[in-house]
């Protein structure tokens, strides 16, 4: 049960600054932590592949924070 309480905070605040990074790139960096909780919970629950993916979005959003792209 704590499990799953832990992933319901993670993908929700991984989703929340996914939906707030056009107020800053403070949220992409955010966004990339989210997505780090919610890879620890995929490998926590046994999603192994969930997990594997969540940890390449995170380094994506870093390296969107790294190098920004002008709107």
């Amino acid at each position: 049960m704590a499990v799953t309480i832990y992933g319901v905070f993670a993908v929700t605040f991984m989703m929340t600054m996914y939906a707030l990074e056009r107020r800053g790139r403070r949220f992409v960096l955010w966004f990339a932590l989210g997505c780090v909780l919610s890879s620890v919970y995929g490998f926590l629950s046994g999603a192994w592949p969930f997990g594997v993916v969540e940890l390449i979005w995170s380094a994506i959003a870093v390296q969107r924070f790294r190098n920004p792209v002008a709107d």
